[in-house]
């Protein structure tokens, strides 16, 4: 065996077990749910994973402190700004309100959405899906309901 077949051998073994050239890259695969929504609940549907992620943290952070909450998202240890959105937050009755805003909204059908507490329970009763209060680009403000897609 010469130099190059030595490692040609293993080589191919690899690539058998991998499935190298199988043509499973050329079966389509399944489109995103969220390709197919209106641009709207595309904006809805951003915004409220971050809001979720948000209120998550703020609840975990309120029951480690003893029933305190954080006075504001730096005392979290999250930051209030990203690339794309702005996030604030208010506590009303010890209970943390989460808004995000999108920094540059004149691109979005809706600018910003808002949700507080009661969007971990009714996500955990409605199979992921949680309404929100947001607003759009006019200013009108309306309740959407996001979270978890179905299966297409």
């Amino acid at each position: 065996m010469s130099g190059r077949s030595i490692w040609l051998f293993p080589l191919c073994l690899a690539c058998v077990a991998a499935d190298c050239g199988s043509g499973a890259a050329d079966k389509p695969r399944a489109a995103d749910p969220e390709d197919n929504l209106p641009a709207d609940l595309k904006d809805a549907h951003t915004l409220g994973a971050e809001i979720y992620d948000l209120i998550d943290r703020a609840v975990a952070y309120r029951s480690s402190h003893r029933g305190r909450p954080a006075a504001s998202l730096t005392q979290m240890g999250i930051e209030s700004l990203t690339p794309t959105t702005v996030r604030r937050m208010v506590n009303l009755q010890r209970e943390p309100v989460i808004t995000v805003a999108y920094r540059r909204p004149e691109k979005r059908e809706i600018v910003s959405c808002r949700g507080d507490s009661g969007i971990l329970a009714e996500a955990t009763t409605n199979g992921g899906r949680f309404t929100l209060m947001c607003t759009s680009g006019s200013g009108a403000q309306r309740p959407m309901e996001v979270g978890e897609l179905p299966e297409p």
